[in-house]
């Protein structure tokens, strides 16, 4: 049964999921980025001597089997075994049971960038390799994007709406903006969303790599990621979840549900001007837009996770943007990478970011940006650096920005219980 009709029905976070190199879990996700630890380190899953870039931000200490079946197990892809961990974690933590009496009621909107992009390497090898003469039947359905979302809707029971988003950086950045505007339309009362993504491969790698974007620092991997330093040589790939549980407003209120934060501004646009190259135009225009979706003033903002990759071009780009939306505010901002200990989610980073703002609103905790040994001059803004920062947020920002010029920005809310 639906709550409310209005036109104004308000979103909250009930409930956050993190899998990510850092931890398996949101707690101590949270515990490890507080502290300024680094989840980089050198690549295990494969054999990575003679590239250029030998280090990632892997998941460790997952084991599958604690959230599918021994069968589902030897089939699942790592990007949508994350996904559904996550969002069981997520639905657990806001005391949420989906039942038949409001699974129509329940959706799984989420965001990823490449898939099953591993699996999909070693079947090619097999196969050309005459090695294996019969592909497994469960490949393509393992592999496709949107078993990100259609995983996590068959594992929960949520037959509400359900969707995979696939904008690159930004996808799970834009999943919870669309998860916001079903909620606000009356088509759901819970959503689960956010952001998931698990390529580190050969193929993925050498790519990056092709394109001059990732750090090789492979002697102190630690240290590769480094948002806002003059010394940064490129992003470092991570992978894992964020998941939330947007709710309701009167939903939650009404089964008296802790509320992280509220969410009152989005917004999504192009720069309609590079595949992958950001323009600072686009990136402006997007925050100014969430600014007023959320109807406040720049002014109200506290605290920015910036999408902060540690690449030369963006880092600049970003802060150049972040002066013209603030203008004289912005020497007033905190503003942090997590990225800088994560390494970069791609399309989970959006989900990953925006389940650190909303911890970051509940405890009054902003986490640092770590390795800004030498700043950049032009990177000029209050980075947080090495340590974490108790300080009260009113309003948090959370910017994700794409391959193919996408954009999304989220404004996430303090909430106190009336």
């Amino acid at each position: 049964m639906s709550i409310s009709t209005s036109s104004e029905r308000r979103v909250v976070i009930t409930g956050i999921g993190i899998i990510s190199p850092l931890a398996v879990g949101t707690q101590e996700t949270w515990s490890a980025l507080c502290q300024g630890k680094s989840g980089i380190g050198p690549i295990t899953r494969f054999d990575a001597s003679q590239m250029e870039t030998q280090i990632a931000g892997e998941v460790k200490n997952f084991d599958r089997h604690d959230f599918f079946s021994k069968k589902e197990a030897r089939h699942v892809a790592d990007f949508v075994a994350y996904g559904v961990a996550a969002s069981r974690m997520a639905l657990a933590d806001a005391n949420l049971d989906i039942s038949e009496n409001n699974s129509h009621r329940v959706g799984a909107f989420s965001g990823c960038g490449f898939g099953g992009l591993y699996q999909i390497e070693q079947t090619h090898t097999k196969l050309m390799s005459g090695s294996s003469r019969r592909t497994n039947p469960f490949f393509i359905p393992s592999v496709i994007n949107s078993m990100s979302a259609g995983m996590i809707g068959i594992h929960l029971n949520a037959k509400g709406p359900n969707a995979t988003i696939s904008t690159a950086c930004a996808s799970g950045a834009h999943a919870i903006g669309e998860a916001f505007h079903v909620i606000r339309r009356n088509d759901a009362d819970i959503m689960i969303s956010g952001g998931v993504e698990s390529v580190i491969s050969p193929l993925c790698i050498a790519g990056f790599n092709g394109m001059k974007a990732l750090s090789k620092r492979n002697h102190e991997p630690e240290k590769a990621s480094r948002p806002f330093d003059k010394n940064r040589d490129g992003f470092v790939v991570g992978e894992g979840a964020g998941m939330l549980i947007l709710e309701e407003y009167n939903h939650a209120i009404a089964r008296n549900a802790t509320i992280y934060a509220e969410i009152v501004g989005i917004a999504m646009n192009c720069d309609a001007f590079h595949i992958s190259k950001p323009q600072t135009n686009g990136t402006v225009a997007c925050m100014k837009q969430a600014v007023r979706h959320a109807g406040i003033s720049f002014e109200d903002v506290t605290y920015i996770n910036a999408h902060g990759t540690s690449t030369l071009l963006n880092d600049r780009s970003e802060t150049m943007a972040i002066h013209q939306v603030f203008g004289k505010h912005a020497q007033n901002l905190a503003i942090s990478s997590t990225k800088s200990m994560t390494g970069h989610l791609l399309g989970g980073a959006g989900g990953l970011e925006s389940a650190i703002c909303a911890l970051s609103i509940k405890n009054e905790m902003i986490p640092p940006t770590i390795n800004r040994e030498t700043p950049d001059p032009e990177c000029d803004l209050d980075y947080v650096p090495d340590y974490a920062r108790p300080q009260k947020i009113i309003y948090a920002m959370n910017n994700s920005f794409g391959f193919g010029g996408a954009n999304a920005c989220i404004i996430f809310k303090r909430f106190d219980n009336p």
